[in-house]
């Protein structure tokens, strides 16, 4: 066993990515750079310094008025798509609103290219890893280093300043193709990445001014949105059937967290319906509930050609106008796509329009474009007009790159005397798989280029001796090398299996059909186990979760790591934590289900609770009632953790009005938390002592769950809070966790209202547990 558990790595790991030649993919690289786009350009137009939208010192609302009201109803209409264009007579360029930054600036959409000149971007690990850390302040952290990065491109042409990221739908099904680019099945969890990554992307530096943005985020695709194509139906068609209770309990709280508590700049809408109604044309979701109830401060884009869709696919409307109109009435301000661009003017002219429901549109586009200086005249001149090449891909940002990845790696499974590895013990290594040498698979979909490129095979040949097998030709895995493996392993002090998945079998527009391993890959595993000589660690990488029960149950597979697509430092990280230079802290933000879930649960069904009397188990681990491989939250470390709750309220009173209902009645087993309730702020706090007792240091992530009373069909436990904490070995910490009963305890009921349930409810921290009872004060 090693001894040394610091969380740090060797310098030779960190040095080795800067002089290895990695073979980077073929993509879209530009050789000629352009100064940034802005408009008001004084040395070009000097008429630009008397319009009163180039005049800074005016307050944003009245400069956007001014320029509204300067254009003609076509040059409106060019500022309503996704390829703006350019307003020559005002000093107004063209400008491509569509640029990626899921997990790094990414050339995925027109806005973003790379050049000589930057050739790359760092790439952070794919979310649902990130998310694996459940540590916000990571989260704000990767966004502050990709809006920086964003734009120091900007500054010399290579970018935009609006991205549409995150992408934060609800991991609702293990088949999802995109499950990957999102922070996982809990709502909480992925409201707290979706506004902290929306802060460090858009938050100035100085917060001098929090009304501007340092880029402009997206949160995305409202809502309910979760299938892209399986058995036959695909995203363009699938109408969603949700009810009420889910929409605000499941589907709704990440949009609304972005908004409300991260201020994001934009919403995008998605290709699906939801209940009959395609979501880009639906005047409740996009005006009311985005921009009515939440107050949204920016703009709503749809999805790209979503507006094409819902007349071409889903014939909604009759004619291309009246689809125009429904959008741009519904709240739509900007399309992704010509489709607003072609029939907007005609729609006008039939009188399905008006020239002010246009103006509503831009208003919003370019009361963005304000914010983020675009009308300010140089960028040089302005904050961050220094950044430039030098700021991106620097040591810091790709060395939190793999501690990103660090971070989130997931423990399975450990058996004592398997992890970790010690570099003084291991003399041959015997590395194993599809995945163990691969590059692009690394980073995921929507990605960039990366700085570099440290695979799970040079991770570990830094630090060992290892000797290297294919085992498959690709992670489908039709004929395996059992016979050359079975030989490498049998003489290796351990060996190391990196299997999984890639793009091919889970992305964008593919979901999958089978929760096992593909092809020959459990044989090959299985074969490997029985003859090696040392500990077989298996490392799976993958967006979504397997059923690997085969693996789990044999004794000679000593020890499992998920590591999801872990970014361009993936295989330093992997190498990290396999020999103890990281000690694992990540928890799964998904549940792993069996593969006989499948065969009860088509992906069509939206509903997340379960339906006994229809054998329907249930979604997640809120309310799914049936067995898991790994659990949501399921992670294990090479420290010994433990929790006891030292202080908490074992009655909790909420104040009601004298004329209240329930006041005087004993027939209430919930109460409406309206807003005069929860203005009266009813909180309490939990204190926690949580102990290392391991002599080795190492991060630990705290989950605190609590199920409620079972009213409202209410789940059956949900997640309240979570924070990362560092202990030393042998240590112990206080921590506390504020409980707001209007927002934490809170359930929604079958018509969608939020309600606070009266009677016993159990709070869970790891395996300790506290009971409390919630009462009316009389």
């Amino acid at each position: 066993m090693i001894s040394v558990f610091e969380n740090r790595a060797p310098k030779v790991l960190f040095i080795l990515g800067f002089f290895i030649c990695f073979s980077l993919i073929s993509v879209r690289v530009v050789g000629q750079v352009s100064p940034a786009v802005f408009a008001c350009d004084a040395t070009k137009d000097r008429k630009v310094v008397h319009y009163g939208f180039c005049n800074a010192s005016l307050g944003r609302d009245a400069r956007v008025a001014d320029l509204v009201r300067r254009l003609t109803l076509q040059e409106k209409i060019l500022n309503i798509v996704n390829g703006a264009g350019n307003i020559s007579r005002l000093g107004i360029p063209k400008y491509e609103w569509w640029s990626e930054a899921l997990h790094g600036v990414s050339n995925i959409g027109p806005g973003t290219n790379f050049s000589s000149l930057v050739p790359g971007a760092t790439s952070f690990p794919q979310v649902i890893l990130t998310a694996a850390s459940f540590n916000t302040s990571l989260f704000e952290a990767i966004g502050k280093v990709v809006s920086m990065e964003a734009r120091a491109m900007y500054n010399v042409g290579l970018a935009g300043l609006t991205f549409w990221s995150p992408n934060v739908n609800i991991f609702r099904d293990p088949r999802w193709g995109r499950g990957q680019e999102t922070p996982g099945e809990d709502p909480l969890l992925s409201s707290k990445y979706g506004s902290s990554y929306v802060k460090g992307l858009q938050q100035p530096d100085d917060n001098a001014d929090p009304s501007r943005l340092k880029v402009a985020a997206c949160c995305k695709h409202y809502t309910a949105y979760d299938l892209d194509n399986w058995k036959g139906v695909d995203r363009y068609h699938f109408n969603a059937v949700v009810t009420q209770q889910d929409m605000d309990d499941t589907f709704d709280p990440p949009f609304k967290s972005c908004v409300v508590d991260g201020n994001v700049a934009s919403v995008m809408c998605s290709y699906n319906q939801v209940n009959g109604k395609p979501t880009c044309a639906d005047p409740h979701l996009l005006a009311g509930v985005i921009r009515g109830q939440w107050k949204l401060n920016g703009y709503i884009v749809s999805d790209c050609d979503s507006v094409e869709v819902f007349f071409d696919d889903q014939h909604y409307t009759k004619t291309p106008e009246q689809a125009a109109a429904k959008a741009i009435l519904a709240g739509l301000d900007l399309n992704c796509g010509s489709f607003l661009g072609q029939h907007t003017a005609a729609a006008v002219k039939k009188g399905l329009l008006k020239e002010s429901d246009i103006d509503n549109a831009i208003t919003n586009n370019f009361a963005t474009l304000m914010r983020l200086g675009f009308f300010d005249g140089d960028p040089r001149k302005q904050p961050y007009g220094k950044l430039g090449p030098k700021d991106v891909c620097t040591a810091e940002n790709q060395e939190l790159a793999r501690d990103a990845a660090r971070q989130g790696i997931v423990l399975l499974k450990n058996t004592a005397g398997s992890l970790p590895l010690s570099p003084a013990a291991i003399k041959t290594l015997a590395v194993i798989g599809p995945n163990a040498n691969v590059t692009k698979t690394m980073i995921g979909n929507y990605e960039g280029i990366p700085c570099k490129y440290t695979t799970p095979l040079q991770g570990l040949t830094a630090l060992v001796a290892t000797k290297y097998l294919l085992g498959c030709s690709n992670v489908t895995c039709g004929n395996a090398q059992v016979k050359e493996a079975k030989k490498l392993a049998a003489t290796a002090d351990a060996t190391v299996l990196v299997m999984g998945i890639d793009q091919s079998l889970e992305r964008e527009s593919f979901d999958r059909v089978d929760l096992r391993l593909p092809g020959q890959q459990p044989l090959l595993i299985k074969e490997v186990a029985k003859v090696a000589k040392g500990p077989v660690i298996l490392v799976i990488m993958s967006g979504g979760g397997f059923d690997i029960s085969f693996a789990k149950h044999n004794d000679k597979v000593t020890s499992i790591l998920w590591v999801g697509y872990p970014g361009e430092a993936g295989g330093a990280a992997i190498a990290d934590v396999i020999f103890g230079y990281y000690n694992p802290s990540g928890r799964l933000p998904m549940t792993w289900y069996p593969q006989s879930y499948l065969e009860k649960v088509p992906m069509t069904n939206m509903n997340m609770r379960p339906d006994p009397s229809k054998g329907y188990p249930g979604r997640t681990y809120r309310f799914y009632t049936g067995e898991t491989i790994y659990s949501f939250g399921h992670g294990l470390s090479y420290s010994k953790f433990s929790h006891k709750i030292v202080k908490a309220p074992q009655t909790v009173s909420i104040p009601l009005d004298d004329d209240h209902v329930c006041r005087h009645s004993l027939d209430c087993n919930s109460v409406e938390a309206v807003e005069q309730l929860c203005k009266k702020s009813v909180t309490f706090d939990i204190h926690l002592r949580v102990q290392n007792k391991a002599r080795h240091g190492g991060s630990h992530s705290v989950l605190l769950f609590v199920t409620p009373p079972s009213v409202h069909n209410s789940p059956r436990k949900h997640l309240i809070g979570f924070e990362k904490i560092s202990l030393k070995g042998k240590s112990g910490t206080l921590m506390r966790f504020k409980v707001d009963v209007c927002k934490d305890l809170s359930v929604v009921d079958e018509l969608g209202r939020r309600k606070i349930a009266l009677g016993q409810y159990v709070l869970h921290v790891g395996n300790f547990k506290h009971t409390l009872s919630l009462r009316i004060r009389r």
